[in-house]
């Protein structure tokens, strides 16, 4: 036992530096002694705008007024992802936060609808998912009990300024300064310091190293190692800018394919995020750069944002007194929107292995476990975009449909193709309803479904069906227009730049 203080310095600014210092420094406080280091003269990517739901429990678990928040970083609601092109060129479908109809504990929804098809039923299984049919009617509102699941479309760079002011206040000290290098120690191996230009040190027991791509501190010093994903994720490239916004925002983020990637909108109060993302072994820069700007809605507001990056993972994201957080750790391309959510699971399962004391050996090797685990699962289903397709259009769609793939991803894929199920494992993140919704939507169709559904006699059949499409068309209709609700509920009168 001991009651010094541990000293924990976070290396690098940004939405990880911050998101790590408000939690660390809400939660533990006095506990420890936190410390920031960044430099205003080092960017930072900032193109993270669209969200998942666990952000919303993250904002709650700080005591964050939601209103507040999402009035300072320019946030709208987010109810799911409109993927143009993936199946096919003009075809459409939405990925949704919301369940979809009404499960048994021996199966889910998708096999009483699969029964209903057999016994005439022909609507659409998004008809039975309220948050698709609000977010593609452009409504949304706050619903009671927590009706609705949502996430948010919002400003990143604003989000690590708001997150910077609650961390200030709440004790985190912030040192302005460029990390010249990084001395380990010479006994142990671990880090003992991080030097700043001019020569000042900056002492630690643990290091969080969110210092982006360039990971000065895993791998730079610690050489953690990297796992290469992009024979299975193959874009490398992307281009981001920003544009007024020509219409009301909408509560959804699109996701439009191309024949060498895709292309993002994320619609924020007064502004939209654009980006295209590619792989520039089919598309060079400069065509992916005029394809962006022939599809985007209004004038450019920034300059071009080009990036490189690396699909792929640190093969340790613990090693010795260092913890990787955000692109430190690796790289997921945000089609599923997963970046800022994996920033905060790193941040929240540091905080449970906290040590009072020396580092535990088993805390590390269970950190990077789940760790790992997060990262395959949504390897997995970033993979299954770009595998389930019948595009055949281009060079990079033939090779992302005759490319081989994990056995694990084989695995869902198969047993849902010839029964319709789907499970989940441990705590993985997209739900059952995500997994249908996207195999469905990228052409996968069930074979087969759960007897269960056989039960129910062409009568109470149709009630039920009915009355879950009933139950969604009713509630959306009271629903307001999204627009209206944001300016009611967080509006921001004056745009802000980060």
């Amino acid at each position: 036992m001991t009651d010094k203080k541990q000293r924990i310095v976070i290396a690098g600014g940004g939405t990880a530096g911050w998101m790590a210092a408000a939690a660390i420094a809400r939660t533990m406080g006095a506990a420890v002694d936190l410390t920031l280091v960044e430099s205003e003269a080092i960017g930072t990517i900032g193109v993270g705008e669209s969200t998942i739901p666990p952000l919303v429990n993250y904002n709650r678990l700080l005591g964050i007024n939601e209103a507040d928040f999402m009035r300072a970083t320019q946030a709208t609601f987010k109810l799911g992802i409109l993927f143009d092109n993936w199946k096919e060129p003009g075809h459409r479908y939405f990925h949704s936060f919301g369940l979809t109809g009404k499960d048994h504990w021996s199966a889910g929804f998708q096999h009483f609808w699969l029964h209903g098809r057999t016994r005439g039923h022909d609507q659409s299984y998004d008809d039975y998912c309220m948050e698709l049919v609000a977010a593609m009617e452009g409504k949304f509102a706050h619903l009671p009990n927590e009706g609705i699941n949502y996430a948010y479309q919002l400003d990143s760079g604003l989000y690590a300024r708001f997150l910077r002011q609650m961390a200030e206040a709440d004790g985190t000290k912030r040192i302005e300064g460029k990390i010249a290098r990084v001395e380990l120690d010479g006994e142990s191996g671990d880090i003992a310091a991080l030097v700043l230009d001019g020569d000042r040190r900056v002492e630690g027991d643990l290091f969080l190293d969110c210092t982006g791509f360039r990971a000065l501190l895993m791998e730079g010093a610690l050489h953690a190692g990297f796992d290469d994903w992009t024979h299975w994720l193959p874009c490398d490239s992307a281009i981001a800018l920003q544009t007024p916004n020509v219409r009301p925002p909408v509560p959804y983020t699109r996701a439009m394919a191309h024949d060498a990637g895709w292309q993002w909108r994320i619609p924020l109060q007064h502004r939209t995020g654009n980006g295209l993302v590619y792989c520039s072994r089919y598309l060079d820069r400069d065509a992916a750069l005029e394809r962006l700007l022939g599809n985007i809605e209004g004038e450019a507001l920034t300059e071009p944002n080009f990036l490189r990056f690396t699909t792929g993972v640190r093969r340790r994201q613990w090693y010795r007194n260092c913890v990787a957080v955000g692109l430190s750790s690796g790289f997921m391309e945000p089609l599923e929107s997963t970046s800022i959510h994996l920033i905060q699971r790193a941040v929240l399962r540091f905080i449970r292995m906290l040590p009072l004391g020396k580092v535990s050996e088993r805390d590390i090797a269970e950190y990077n476990d789940q760790q790992m685990q997060d990262n395959l699962q949504i390897r997995d289903f970033l993979i299954l975009h770009y595998k389930a397709t019948e595009r055949r259009d281009s060079a990079f769609w033939r090779q992302c449909a005759d490319m081989p793939i994990p056995d694990s991803l084989e695995q869902k894929i198969e047993l849902f193709r010839e029964t319709g199920r789907v499970f989940r494992r441990n705590e993985e993140l997209f739900a059952e309803n995500s997994w249908v919704q996207v195999m469905m939507g990228q052409g996968i169709e069930p074979q087969s479904h759960h007897p269960i559904a056989t039960k129910l006699g062409d009568e109470e059949l149709a009630r039920f069906l009915g009355g879950i499409r009933d139950n969604v068309r009713d509630t959306v209709a009271k629903l307001p227009d999204h627009h209206a609700y944001v300016a009611r509920y967080c509006g921001a009168s004056v745009p802000q730049a980060a």
